[in-house]
């Protein structure tokens, strides 16, 4: 029988150290240590003593599967490990909930930094800061460059009508959590579901693409794009509009529960981002005020389900109490947004 150290939450050691000495001829005494967790998918470091690697499992408790997919981030990785892309290698996957009671995955443990406050890019100074955020953009933009069919993606998502389904996805996300009457919020949902604009071409939209999801080396490179849970084909495009409606959440009130990276002295702004993006990518951003529109609807509906659960007593720390003053001027920067349309 196989000796292991402690057992983080989610993980059965002795189970896991068999079925890792089985598939991956890994010894199997494990020591392991939870570096990630929450409502989202469970990040864990497993090491046998000479090697380590990743292992990534559902949240703890009850959730959907659908939701909490592993096969779609462990399949998506894998297709791009040949492009320009940079994400871990991937090892195993795993569907037999014996072995830790959920699905999983392992893979490479990569080497990075996933930056998010200010004050650690303000340790790498203005020059340094300025370079991560460039390639940062261009790494978003290799990732709308690959063609989703070509590495064995062209079934990952249905793409047709994506801008119409994320609409109307927000807008019931936003009808649940009701508590308050937010007239731009409707104003704005009334503006966007009236003038959809035709999609750009297919590609594999991150879903979540920022730079504490993505780990920078000591020589600022981006060394793994990471947490593909949200990922799925689209129009790539709401992935650019959602990274810079964070960069404007990071200056309100709402700014202290999400990554404030952005506001770093050195750090592209929002024009820069946008043209730096736009010289590596073919597509068409004339409509582009109507994805940054839909971004911070998006992120409005997300804080709205924050603040009612603050209301009712149901998060978990501080820092809750301003999130719902944060939502008026993201709704007011979406409806603005839709003016800066061509």
């Amino acid at each position: 029988m196989p000796t292991t150290g402690p057992a983080p939450p989610g993980l059965d050691l002795e189970r896991l150290g068999t079925w890792f000495a089985q598939i991956l001829g890994a010894g199997d005494r494990l020591q392991a240590s939870l570096v990630a967790g929450g409502k989202s998918n469970l990040t864990y470091v497993v090491s046998d003593g000479e090697q380590e690697w990743i292992v990534r499992r559902p949240p703890l408790g009850h959730v959907l599967a659908t939701a909490h997919d592993m096969s779609r981030e462990y399949r998506v990785m894998t297709a791009l490990r040949d492009t320009a892309v940079p994400v871990p290698t991937t090892y195993a996957m795993c569907q037999d909930d014996s072995v830790v009671g959920a699905p999983f995955y392992v893979m490479e443990r990569c080497v990075g930094t996933p930056y998010r406050k200010a004050a650690e890019l303000g340790s790498l100074g203005a020059g340094r800061t300025r370079t991560v955020s460039t390639r940062l953009v261009d790494t978003l933009a290799a990732l709308h460059q690959v063609d989703p069919a070509a590495v064995g993606l062209g079934d990952f998502g249905r793409a047709e009508g994506f801008l119409h389904r994320q609409v109307n996805r927000w807008k019931k996300q936003l009808d649940a959590s009701y508590v308050r009457d937010l007239p731009e919020a409707d104003e704005l949902y009334q503006r966007l579901s009236a003038d959809i604009p035709v999609e750009s071409a297919t590609g594999i939209v991150h879903g979540d693409f920022r730079l504490d999801n993505l780990l920078v080396d000591a020589q600022d490179r981006v060394t793994a794009v990471l947490d593909w849970e949200m990922a799925t084909l689209g129009d790539p495009l709401a992935d650019l509009a959602m990274l810079l409606v964070y960069h404007r959440l990071a200056k309100t009130a709402g700014g202290s529960l999400v990554a404030d990276a952005s506001t770093a002295r050195g750090f592209l702004g929002e024009t820069e981002v946008i043209e730096r993006y736009a010289a590596g990518s073919d597509r068409d951003l004339s409509r582009f005020g109507f994805y940054l529109g839909l971004a911070a609807f998006k992120l409005a509906a997300i804080l709205e389900g924050i603040h009612y659960r603050y209301l009712q007593g149901q998060t978990v720390g501080g820092g809750f109490d301003n999130i719902g003053e944060a939502i008026h001027p993201l709704l007011a920067a979406g409806l603005s947004a839709l003016k800066e349309q061509g």
